[in-house]
């Protein structure tokens, strides 16, 4: 079985790569600059308190990933691609794969109904194995919202003046956007997300280069009837996994429900707020 690599990247989303090790927009880091980072991943392992370091096995040119986000744009909202990602998630966790220590994981939804079909599927479960657990519903790493580095990766980056990368199956991929720290950012569906997070950097070519000692993601990647066999487990495609998420939609988020709120039909501003604040042209607009 082949796979065929195709993304978006490094700075626009239109910018359609189908083998990004050969793309001439990637820095080559040097031999120093791989053992560097091979320390910071030995370092991040040592102060989570990880029984092992992660198995590290990239190419010199490895452009390494900080983040990898399966987030709430619209290809999310495919269940055949948020089942392949589990199902490349469950395959990896089989063969005793893990994401690097300094890759920082998260899976967004656009919708509670992924985290109910994935966990129909029992395949939410080796997604968190491999650090992608819900973070919530809605635009989040997509839009800079990831929070910060662990430290050894933001020091990093800054004192040797690193390019890293973010991939994401989000929309927008613009310098910065993902993290002010990476600059180099890529948009690939869910499944791919996941491999890229697993090989820990965007260097790799998935046809000769291994995620670990004799594991290729060929061997890992879901056949069609696997991923077929279960949506139609998982319930995505059934109404009633939808009416199930939403019946109590605006009674089931106690936090949310407790904000205070002023009875009002127009959206109150708070001058005070440092997140959003009204549009000046808007101000002196006379209702017409």
């Amino acid at each position: 079985m082949g796979v065929l690599l195709q993304g978006a990247g490094n700075g626009a989303r239109h910018w359609k790569i189908t083998s990004i090790i050969e793309s001439q927009e990637l820095r080559k880091l040097t031999i120093e600059a791989l053992f560097l980072w091979y320390n910071v991943n030995r370092q991040c392992a040592i102060n989570e308190k990880m029984d092992t370091v992660s198995p590290f096995h990239v190419p010199t040119s490895l452009l390494p990933v900080v983040l990898a986000s399966i987030t709430s744009c619209t290809n999310t909202s495919n269940p055949n691609l948020m089942i392949a990602a589990g199902l490349l998630a469950k395959k990896a966790v089989g063969c005793g794969l893990r994401t690097p220590s300094f890759v920082k994981t998260s899976l967004a939804p656009g919708s509670r109904a992924v985290t109910a079909y994935l966990e129909n599927a029992d395949l939410l479960a080796p997604l968190e194995t491999l650090g992608f657990h819900v973070a919530g519903y809605g635009c989040m790493t997509c839009i800079g919202n990831s929070g910060p580095l662990s430290a050894e990766v933001e020091q990093a980056i800054t004192e040797h003046n690193l390019t890293v990368a973010a991939v994401l199956s989000g929309n927008r991929n613009f310098e910065g956007r993902i993290h002010p720290l990476v600059k180099a950012n890529y948009l690939a569906s869910p499944p791919m997300v996941v491999a890229f997070a697993l090989a820990g950097c965007m260097g790799i070519d998935f046809k000769t280069d291994p995620l670990s000692d004799n594991v290729f993601l060929a061997d890992i990647y879901p056949t069609d009837k696997e991923i077929a066999d279960a949506v139609e487990k998982s319930g995505a495609l059934s109404p009633d996994t939808y009416r199930k998420c939403y019946e109590n939609v605006f009674q089931s988020n106690e936090a949310w429900n407790s904000i205070p709120t002023q009875p009002s039909k127009l959206f109150v501003w708070d001058e005070s707020s440092t997140y959003i604040q009204e549009p000046p042209f808007c101000i002196q607009t006379e209702p017409q």
